[in-house]
C-alpha cells in the first residue's frame, strides 16, 4: 500500500466516520479517487488533511469532512445528474462521478476548467462533462439537475440556481450568514422551496457569490 493510499484510508477512518459518515456508497466513492492527483505536486503530502486544500490563487479544495457530510445531506443516487459548482481542478466532480448518473462541472475559471478536464480524463472519469462559465448563472441548457452542489462558502444562492432543480431536487451549499458558515440544503417541493441549515461549517469562500442586492435565498 503506498503512503497516499494510507493516508486517504486514515481521512476516512480518522476524519470522516467519526463524523457521521458511514454511507459505504461514499466511501467507496472518496476512496476510489486518489485526491493527490487532483492537487499541485508541492502539496500532495498534505493532500489529505482536514482543511481547505489551496489549488490556485484563493481557489480551494473542500475540507473533506464538510464535502463529505455535504454529500451525506444530497443522498446522490446512481439515477442522478448533478452540477457541481467549482470543482476547481476536478477532485469533487471525480468523486461525485462515482455516485450519481452523470455530472456537470461547472468551473468559472478557464486555466481550472481545462485543468479538470485533464485530470479527469487522465482518471479516466467518463460521466462528468467540464464546461467553463459564469457559476452564479448555472448551465440550464443542460439541466434541471437532481442536486446541486456549490463547492464554497456562499453569502447568496443565486434564484438561477435554485430555478435549475428538478422537482425534489436538492441544492447543497455553505451559508454563511452574520459570519457564520452552515452547512445549507434547498430542496425544491414542486410547489415550495424548504430551506434548512444542517450544521456548523467553515469553509473557504467560492469567488462570485457575495452578498448583492437583490434575491437572496
Amino acid at each position: 500500500m503506498s503512503d497516499f493510499e494510507t493516508a486517504r484510508n486514515s481521512m476516512i477512518d480518522c476524519q470522516l466516520r467519526p463524523n457521521e459518515v458511514n454511507d459505504e456508497r461514499i466511501i467507496a466513492a472518496i476512496r476510489a479517487v486518489p485526491k493527490e492527483n487532483f492537487v499541485p505536486k508541492a502539496k500532495r503530502s498534505i493532500a489529505y488533511v482536514d482543511e481547505d486544500l489551496e489549488v490556485a490563487d484563493s481557489r480551494f479544495i473542500m475540507e473533506p469532512t464538510t464535502f463529505a457530510r455535504l454529500l451525506v445531506a444530497a443522498d446522490v443516487k446512481d439515477t442522478d445528474l448533478v452540477l457541481d459548482i467549482g470543482p476547481v481542478t476536478g477532485y469533487s466532480s471525480a468523486v461525485i462521478a462515482g455516485l450519481a448518473d452523470a455530472v456537470v462541472a461547472l468551473e468559472g475559471d478557464e486555466a481550472l476548467a481545462k485543468a479538470a478536464e485533464t485530470k479527469l480524463s487522465d482518471a479516466d472519469i467518463m460521466n462528468v462533462a467540464v464546461v467553463n462559465g459564469d457559476m452564479k448563472v448555472g448551465v440550464s441548457k443542460q439541466g434541471p439537475f437532481d442536486v446541486i452542489f456549490v463547492e464554497g462558502a456562499v453569502d447568496e444562492v443565486p434564484e438561477a440556481l435554485v430555478k435549475q432543480l428538478k422537482e425534489n431536487g436538492r441544492l447543497l451549499c455553505v451559508k454563511v450568514e452574520a459570519g457564520v458558515g452552515r452547512a445549507h440544503i434547498i430542496t425544491n417541493k414542486g410547489d415550495e422551496l424548504e430551506a434548512k441549515n444542517l450544521f456548523d461549517a467553515n469553509v473557504e469562500a467560492i469567488p462570485g457569490f457575495e452578498k448583492a442586492e437583490g434575491f437572496v435565498f
